[in-house]
């Protein structure tokens, strides 16, 4: 068994080989190194610009707009995968913003309560617009970043919230 480390996240996963992308912040495979050659981008200390602080600020109200937002689909859904979907995606969602709050040096706020339809196919539809919105968004972060670690982390996102439409386009 090896120790494979996030450098997104920072996390570690424990396997026998590389999975395909982070099981806690959902970024691909690239940024998964093995244990003892990662640098995850929260132990990076650089300086943030004002530019960067106020995007991280936005991120983070985004993420937790999202984890609230999921967490109401998931008790809303019609079935249980679609229950464990909007669950798992919950919790990908409160890690992009702890990882901003990490990068912030700032604590994550308490969440609040998120509101959503009662059908699947409604809740399917705003999903795909969260993160149309989000996947934009945190492109244009990573172009306006001048800061290495915070440019890798809004590539990453932006990779994550990307993948994130592909899986709801496959329920529709």
């Amino acid at each position: 068994m090896k120790t494979y480390i996030c450098e997104i996240c920072g996390d570690a996963y424990l396997g026998e080989e590389r999975p395909s992308e982070c099981p806690f912040c959902g970024s691909r495979s690239a940024f998964i190194k093995d244990g003892n050659a990662a640098n995850p981008i929260t132990l990076m200390s650089e300086e943030l610009s004002d530019v960067s602080k106020k995007n991280l600020e936005a991120t983070l109200e985004l993420e937790i707009h999202a984890n609230a937002v999921y967490l109401c689909m998931a008790e809303k859904a019609g079935t249980y995968e679609i229950k464990a979907m909007y669950k798992r995606l919950a919790k990908v969602e409160l890690e992009h913003a702890n990882i901003a709050c990490k990068l912030m040096k700032s604590y994550l706020p308490q969440v609040g309560e998120g509101f959503c339809n009662d059908e699947d196919a409604e809740n399917f539809a705003e999903t795909i617009k969260l993160e149309e919105n989000a996947t934009s968004l945190y492109a244009q972060f990573a172009k306006d970043a001048t800061e290495k670690n915070v440019k890798i982390f809004f590539t990453a996102l932006s990779q994550v919230e990307a993948d994130h439409i592909k899986l709801i386009k496959n329920y529709l």
